[in-house]
């Protein structure tokens, strides 16, 4: 990649991922915090329980995801 200039679509592409990576450390420290300073039954206790189970499902969509790219990376590395 060297000795040339990102077309736009690549730009957007890094922008994005950097974006992601700021929002996936951003979740973690959250839980983090979360788990840290709360035990579970207190916050199911506290939490609107089906956006808790919104949550839940959209961190398992995201998972997957990252599940799917982690096996691409292993077939290219094969």
């Amino acid at each position: 990649m060297t000795g040339r200039w990102l077309e736009i679509e690549e730009v957007r592409l890094v922008s994005d991922l950097r974006i992601m990576h700021a929002k996936v450390d951003e979740l973690y420290q959250l839980v983090q915090n979360l788990k840290r300073r709360h035990d579970e039954a207190a916050i199911y206790k506290y939490a609107d329980h089906l956006l808790l189970q919104e949550d839940i499902d959209r961190v398992d969509q995201i998972y997957l995801w990252f599940v799917a790219l982690k096996e691409e990376r292993r077939k290219t590395l094969a």
